[in-house]
């Protein structure tokens, strides 16, 4: 569940991006190449249609990524324990290590 949810939030997220790409900040975008006075969505209604995605596929990339985090495949058990802690149970003491007393022996060549 959580790897179709994944795709899903990835499908949402490039149409939103391309849905963004195509506004245009000063009011033209997609919206002023139909300036044409005999179609049937006008200027404005592009531009609301526009918006309109825009905040829906904005919310839905909201509800979809808090969906996922409650299908995080989540693994219990003892035998799962993470590296880290793993390491960190096996580790020395360094108290423990006994310190050299002696200089190491030089060899003879």
């Amino acid at each position: 569940m959580f790897y179709l949810i994944s795709v899903l939030i990835l499908i949402v997220s490039v149409l939103l991006v391309l849905i963004v790409l195509v506004q245009n900040s000063k009011g033209g975008g997609l919206a002023a190449n139909f300036s044409s006075s005999n179609q049937v969505m006008g200027v404005r209604k592009t531009t609301d249609f526009l918006e309109k995605a825009t905040w829906t596929l904005a919310g839905a990339l909201l509800f979809l990524c808090v969906i996922a985090s409650a299908f995080i495949p989540r693994e219990t058990g003892e035998g799962n324990q993470s590296i880290m802690q793993e390491q960190i149970d096996n580790a020395t003491d360094p108290s423990a290590i006994p310190f050299p007393t002696e200089a190491p022996a030089e060899e003879d060549n």
